[in-house]
């Protein structure tokens, strides 16, 4: 497709994609589990051709060739990515498993409801800087703020949280 303008090559993709559409669907589907994923990797498969339909050959016959050798790739680099994404999740429960069982603590239970009874902005600055260990001033490049947001928030948040953990402590020396 060297030197077509982009309706021409519009063109030569939609020509294909309704000449060949319902096949690499069907060569998906008999290689895959799951029908929707069949219809990603068709999608896939003709963003590729979308990308790369300067390389489609103009004759039929040797554009759905090709169009076939870029589905085999795509399927491919789909199998090498799930073969990844469970061995990754194997290794994610291998380690779970030896953890140490967590007991339910009713401190751990108020101090997450006192969370969750912040405003979003406040529950997600202080999660990032006590949970997830940011500075302060990183947090707030997190959350697209400023510093000084930042700080005046996570100072009423702190404030906010002490008094919802001080209504709760009754219960707790029940």
């Amino acid at each position: 497709m060297r030197g077509r303008d982009g309706s021409a090559r519009r063109e030569q993709v939609e020509r294909a994609y309704e000449a060949n559409a319902a096949d690499l669907l069907g060569y998906f589907g008999r290689r895959v589990r799951i029908r929707a994923d069949a219809a990603d990797l068709l999608s896939e498969t003709f963003v590729v051709a979308w990308r790369r339909s300067d390389r489609m050959p103009l004759e039929p016959v040797e554009a759905r060739m090709w169009l076939f050798g870029v589905a085999r790739r795509v399927l491919a680099n789909d199998v090498r990515r799930r073969t990844r994404q469970s061995a990754l999740a194997a290794k994610l429960r291998a380690h779970l498993e030896v953890l140490p069982s967590e007991e339910v603590d009713p401190g751990a239970l108020d101090i997450r409801a006192a969370l969750d009874a912040l405003p979003d902005h406040q529950s997600e600055l202080v999660r990032l800087v006590l949970w997830d260990g940011f500075t302060l001033p990183e947090a707030a490049q997190v959350l697209g703020i400023s510093e000084s947001t930042a700080r005046g928030r996570y100072q009423r948040a702190r404030l906010r949280l002490r008094e919802l953990l001080e209504e709760h402590r009754p219960a707790l020396n029940r």
